[in-house]
């Protein structure tokens, strides 16, 4: 029998053969060092737990309101799930690493010792996941990122060219100027997300249709997103990661402390009147140095069989950050599968992409073979020909992932 009709056919007999759902579970929520945890164990639990890492929030922490987009999956499986709200807002991978250990340790004290442990982490909690396979206190069997900032710190390098490029092609234009730098938002300034748009419409007409731009914007809107390689649908959302996100990431005491940790002093852009233009800044040393221990992977994920998900266009996360990621991680252990959209979106899969993922992964823990882009391409085919999950199925076993450089200008 061929391995992709073999991992087909485990797919299947897991997604079908896996137990009824619970009628009543039990659930424990509290919280633990400024962070807010939930857990849910189904009466008909199989003794495994799956760790929830939720994305990026610049919200005020709060309830852990959701256990994922798999957890009704995920718990019908028999699995419990746990999910920690963070103890930070913003790149929380300052205190993650505390977060999780905290969480196992009470799963464990209420619930005993799991068999074995899960992650699976969207967008920020894909670097959650990844930082979690590497310092957590309990060994992760298997991890499912999502769409995930799986290239760690070196993302804010990406977020400080598109605010320093966008200060050169926009600073001078009346109304355009937004506060601050380098630092991101001024700690002190009181600028409104809405107030940012405004600025960068005024600069480049993003908020109106093309028609409707002066040839000035056009010219400045296709400077800027030539440049930063983003699609223009995405160039209001990055903008706000890189003023207020990356505000907080300066500015907040449990952070860098008020000290720039991202710098492009010696960057080659690829336009000349950028590369000539453009503000020159180093970092602080012991703040880049502990922004990339919060957190850039090495690889060193133990016996993790790791099964990574991604859209090609997504222009907050952008598609190489996979690339990094499969540079550090033995290629035993990692699976990589890219999905190819019409249009760009963040975390923009079907059901039945985000299922079959996650079945190739479970599949692969439970000791079938290490599954093929093109395994799970046709385990989604097969979920969705059965009606267990809605597609369409788009994931392109031949899709070439670029190096990040390309993207994002070494440092």
């Amino acid at each position: 029998m061929k391995r992709s009709v073999f991992f087909l056919i485990s797919v299947m007999f897991l997604a079908l053969a896996g137990p009824t759902p619970s009628l009543a579970d039990t659930e424990l929520t509290g919280e633990k060092d400024g962070a807010f945890f939930r857990i849910v164990v189904p009466d008909n639990w199989n003794g495994e737990l799956v760790i929830w890492a939720h994305g990026f929030s610049l919200s005020p922490i709060a309830d852990v309101p959701d256990l994922g987009p798999l957890a009704a999956l995920q718990l019908a499986e028999g699995y419990a799930v746990a999910a920690s709200s963070y103890s930070q807002i913003g790149w929380a991978l300052f205190r993650t690493r505390r977060d999780h250990n905290n969480l196992i340790r009470i799963f464990k004290e209420n619930f005993g010792k799991p068999k074995q442990i899960l992650m699976n982490g969207g967008s920020l909690g894909g670097i959650v996941t990844a930082q979690a396979l590497e310092l957590a206190s309990a060994d992760i069997a298997g991890a499912y990122p999502i769409c995930g900032a799986v290239a760690g710190s070196r993302v804010w390098d990406g977020g400080l060219d598109v605010r320093l490029i966008y200060d050169y092609v926009c600073g001078d234009v009346p109304g355009a100027a937004i506060p601050g730098g380098p630092e991101g938002l001024p700690v002190d300034s009181d600028l409104t997300e809405i107030e940012m748009a405004l600025a960068v419409n005024q600069c480049t007409g993003v908020l109106a249709p093309p028609e409707f731009r002066t040839p000035e914007q056009a010219a400045r809107l296709e400077e800027i997103l030539t440049t930063t390689t983003l699609p223009e649908s995405f160039l209001l959302i990055v903008m706000g990661f890189s003023t207020f996100s990356l505000s907080d990431l300066t500015h907040d005491p449990g952070k860098l402390k008020g000290y720039i940790g991202v710098g492009n002093a010696q960057v080659v852009y690829p336009d000349p009147d950028i590369d000539a233009g453009i503000e020159r800044v180093s970092p602080v040393p012991a703040a880049r140095n502990d922004l990339l221990r919060h957190f850039t992977p090495h690889g060193n994920v133990g016996g993790a069989k790791i099964v990574s998900l991604h859209t090609d266009k997504d222009g907050l996360v952008i598609v190489e950050n996979e690339t990094e990621y499969a540079n550090v991680v033995p290629e035993s252990q990692l699976t990589t599968a890219i999905v190819v959209e019409d249009s760009p979106t963040h975390c923009g899969f079907t059901e039945a992409e985000a299922v079959a993922g996650w079945e190739a992964m479970r599949a692969w823990v439970a000791g079938f073979p290490k599954p093929s882009a093109a395994d799970i391409q046709g385990a989604c085919q097969l979920l969705e020909l059965a009606g267990l999950a809605s597609g369409p199925c788009r994931i392109d076993p031949t899709f070439e992932l670029q190096d990040l450089d390309t993207r994002i200008p070494p440092r």
